[in-house]
């Protein structure tokens, strides 16, 4: 167990009593990053970062990003496993500019990266066979047997792919608003709260940096106009897009539950269920916050091979 402390601007975490497992959990997609430390007992600390992608991020960004929050660096020294699960983290040459970053503040953790996609199945099958499927920024899906991840169709990225992901939705959204086939009161709406323009977007969209942020930053305004008809549409729409592309193509989808993770998922949810309904698929887990659940995965496993 550890007790936080905080003196002025300084923060400590002192060690009450000698510790078993010491673990830290990071769930990342391309907006931010949850992180979840703890000792293995009933203590857990909650830490956040922007999200962390190897396609558009270097190690020498990750590690300075890490650094600025001092809270999540001061049980760094703790450390002994590190789980990092992120967006773009699906090859070993990607995965090695998390790592390195890692290894870097955490000097004392065994380091382990992997896919988004590995930890959504941890997060909601856990052991057992299912669908699991991201809708956060992004969007991609598998199954899982039990034993292994089956990717029938692949992520597609901001550009191609990403359907009923906030990405997805803010692009159609800016499209529609650009071409004037918003409802008056959306667009309007767009105008005041963002002072759009053709030349705002394009600046957003081809100039500057993260621009698949930029697109799913949008959903928060989606979800204020939430009860507007055209909203509720245009996001079940996005959602029955998204199950015809990717869900339908696992021959067992009926059969097996299909869970859902991400923020685009979670905060309508109403609207994802309906569409699930319709489609005849059996939902199961729906959470904005794997990272939750992904603690209890490594937790289970670390003392059954302890």
């Amino acid at each position: 167990m550890f007790l936080k402390c905080v003196i002025g601007t300084k923060c400590f975490f002192i060690i009450l009593h000698t510790l078993n497992i010491m673990i830290l959990v990071a769930d990342s997609g391309s907006t931010k990053c949850d992180w979840v430390f703890t000792d293995g007992d009933s203590q857990r600390l909650s830490f956040y970062t922007m999200g962390f992608n190897p396609f558009f991020h270097p190690t020498e960004l990750i590690e300075s990003e890490i650094r600025k929050n001092t809270e999540l660096c001061a049980v760094a020294p703790m450390v002994e496993h590190v789980f990092f699960y992120g967006a773009g983290a699906s090859h070993p040459a990607r995965n090695i500019i998390v790592e390195n970053a890692l290894r870097a503040v955490f000097t004392k953790a065994n380091v382990v990266v992997d896919h988004d996609l590995t930890g959504a199945v941890y997060a909601t099958c856990g052991d057992n066979p299912g669908i699991s499927c991201i809708l956060g920024t992004g969007s991609n899906s598998c199954y899982f047997d039990g034993k292994e991840i089956h990717e029938e169709v692949p992520a597609l990225g901001y550009v191609l792919g990403d359907e009923a992901g906030g990405t997805f939705y803010g692009k159609d959204l800016l499209r529609m608003f650009l071409y004037h086939e918003l409802p008056e009161k959306i667009h309007n709406g767009l105008i005041e709260r963002f002072n759009l323009t053709k030349e705002s977007i394009f600046e957003a969209v081809y100039n500057k940096p993260n621009p698949n942020v930029y697109l799913a930053s949008f959903m928060r305004f989606l979800s204020d106009h939430r009860d507007e008809k055209w909203v509720r549409d245009f996001i079940y729409n996005g959602f029955s897009k998204f199950i015809n592309i990717h869900i339908w193509k696992y021959e067992n989808h009926k059969e097996v539950p299909v869970h859902f993770v991400g923020s685009v998922a979670y905060h309508f949810s109403d609207l994802l269920k309906e569409a699930c309904k319709i489609h005849r698929l059996n939902v199961g887990v729906i959470t904005s916050e794997p990272v939750v659940n992904l603690v209890e995965y490594h937790l289970r496993k670390l003392q059954v091979s302890a």
